[in-house]
């Protein structure tokens, strides 16, 4: 039996997803979390064979918290499932050490197929989005840079993202400069949804 815990904030996606996995004779759903902080202590007191983790989540993303829980679960195959196709997103789920990156839209067949896959080891990538991957290159952002360009995105001041940041307004100018300058955008609004349209923040 392959027990199987759930990272999803969509109350019905999540239960639908239970639901049909639960069907299938060698899967056992164990643990169903909707926030990104709960994943861990959920993951640590259940002890699942494979985690589905959502990106978009409450707290603390899905791709924050992979690393966390694949030091303290190291046995723990990680499939990330989204409905965000992003190539950066892709990229940093395999380095954070995923198991597989999928799409929610595919059956649910293709998924159970994925957990099975993954707990022998095997990686699983979207194809389509492989080739994304590919084509969009790794992010060229520091880790500041990204933290600077989200900090902005609602559109806050340089004098709001220096504040929040905790760094001078002379220094935020200087990260967002070579944001624009890496990304080849006009402005900070087109850098930043840019970045994001990638999965680079």
């Amino acid at each position: 039996m392959i027990r199987i815990m759930i990272a999803e904030d969509q109350g019905m996606m999540r239960d639908a997803l239970a639901l049909l996995l639960d069907l299938e004779d060698d899967l056992q759903i164990v643990a169903q979390v909707a926030a990104g902080d709960e994943i861990v202590a959920a993951a640590a007191a259940h002890r699942p064979d494979v985690a589905l983790l959502d990106i978009e989540l409450p707290g603390r993303s899905g791709l924050d918290v992979l690393p966390e829980l694949r030091a303290a679960l190291p046995e723990c195959a990680v499939l990330i499932l989204t409905t965000f196709a992003r190539p950066g997103y892709l990229r940093r789920a395999m380095e954070a050490g995923a198991a597989g990156f999928l799409v929610k839209d595919g059956p649910v067949e293709e998924l159970a197929a994925a957990v099975r896959r993954a707990v022998t080891g095997e990686r699983i990538i979207d194809p389509a989005l492989a080739a994304a991957a590919l084509h969009a290159g790794p992010s060229p952002l520091t880790e500041r840079e990204r933290d600077v360009l989200t900090a902005a995105l609602d559109g806050a001041t340089i004098a709001d993202v220096a504040a929040r940041l905790h760094l001078s307004e002379s220094t935020v100018r200087n990260h967002l400069s070579s944001a624009i300058g890496k990304t080849h955008t006009r402005n900070r609004i087109e850098a930043g949804r840019l970045a994001r349209h990638n999965g680079w923040l």
